[in-house]
């Protein structure tokens, strides 16, 4: 059974930091991309950062700077560092996995309708 578990989430102060994981089984991580997701009201569903099967990581042009997508393959772990946190990085971060045999998933990660599996989500709330 395929499982994508997100833990991590927490209520901060702005310019707080946080460190979210995407906990993963049923699949290998050299076999899919994993990509990170933000839902919040009147947002919609942006994309974060893509962490492909090949181990190299892609940051949304909008997050440049303050976010990090890593993984730990021993520990089937994807990991998202967010820091300098600001009131509107509150919503619900979510992990998703993609095939590498879908084509051109590197390119199109950013779509989130293209994506296999997806976890439930860690809320992150940023506020004074």
């Amino acid at each position: 059974q395929v499982q994508l578990v997100e833990s991590g989430g927490d209520a901060v102060m702005p310019g707080g930091s946080l460190r979210l994981a995407c906990k993963i089984s049923g699949i290998a991580l050299d076999d899919y991309g994993i990509s990170w997701f933000r839902r919040a009201p009147g947002r919609g569903t942006e994309p974060i950062a893509c962490l492909t099967a090949s181990g190299l990581p892609i940051i949304d042009d909008s997050k440049q700077g303050r976010f990090t997508i890593s993984g730990d393959s021993a520990k089937e772990t994807v990991y998202l560092q967010v820091d300098d946190l600001r009131l509107e990085d509150t919503g619900v971060y979510t992990c998703a996995a993609i095939s590498r045999r879908r084509i051109n998933y590197d390119r199109y990660w950013f779509i989130a309708s293209i994506y296999d599996f997806w976890g439930q989500g860690t809320q992150v709330t940023v506020s004074t």
